[in-house]
C-alpha cells in the first residue's frame, strides 16, 4: 500500500519538476536535493521492498536521461557510478535506501537500551536484500580487515596511514569510529 503511494508521489513529483521552466541541469538539482530527500523518510519508516525502490529508480533515471539529453540506452551504471572516468554527481535512490536501512539496523542493534538490544530487531526490506544480512557481512569484513592488519600497498611502507581499529576498543567506540556518524 505505502509502496504504491510512494511510487505515485514520485511520479507526480517528477511531472511537476518536468513542467517547470528551469534549465534541465537545475531540474536534476531539484530532484536530487528536494524530491529524493522527501521520499527517503517513507522509504525508511515503512516496510517497502527493494523491488519497489528499483521501480522508482527506473522512473527517476528515465527523467534524468531526458533532462540531461542522454541516450535512453545509457545504463544506470553510467548515471550513478562512482568509479567511472566521468562521474555525475548523482546518487541512486536504491543505494540511499540500502544505506538508510543498514544505518537504522545498526542503530537498533547497538542501542543503549538493553530491551531493544535483546529483542534483536530485524528490519523488513523485501526478499531481494535484507538489511540485517548486509550489516552482518559488513561487520565480518571489518573484523577480517582488522585481523589481517596493516599491509603495504605502495611505496610508502607499513604503518604510514591511519589504522582504524574498530573492534579492539570495545562496543562503545564501534559506532563512533565507523565514520558513518
Amino acid at each position: 500500500m505505502q509502496g504504491r503511494n510512494l511510487k505515485q508521489t514520485a511520479g507526480e513529483g517528477l511531472l511537476t519538476i518536468d513542467k517547470t521552466k528551469l534549465q534541465r541541469k537545475f531540474t536534476v538539482w531539484v530532484l536530487q536535493f528536494m524530491l529524493i530527500p522527501k521520499m527517503m523518510w517513507p522509504l525508511l519508516v515503512y516496510e517497502i521492498g527493494l523491488s519497489t525502490v528499483e521501480a522508482i529508480e527506473r522512473l527517476i533515471s528515465k527523467y534524468i536521461r531526458k533532462w540531461l539529453g542522454l541516450p535512453p540506452g545509457l545504463s544506470t551504471v553510467g548515471l550513478y557510478s562512482r568509479s567511472a572516468k566521468l562521474k555525475l554527481p548523482l546518487r541512486a535512490i536504491t543505494e540511499e535506501f540500502q544505506v538508510g536501512k543498514a544505518r537504522l539496523q545498526m542503530i537498533l542493534s547497538y542501542s543503549q537500551d538493553p530491551v531493544i538490544r535483546q529483542v534483536n530487531p530485524k528490519l523488513r526490506s523485501g526478499r531481494k536484500w535484507k538489511a540485517s544480512e548486509a550489516v552482518a557481512r559488513a561487520e565480518e569484513a571489518a573484523k577480517l580487515k582488522e585481523v589481517i592488519g596493516a599491509t603495504q600497498c605502495n611505496r610508502q611502507g607499513v604503518g604510514y596511514g591511519k589504522d582504524k581499529q574498530m573492534y579492539s576498543s570495545g562496543p562503545k567506540h564501534q559506532i563512533r569510529r565507523s565514520g558513518r556518524w
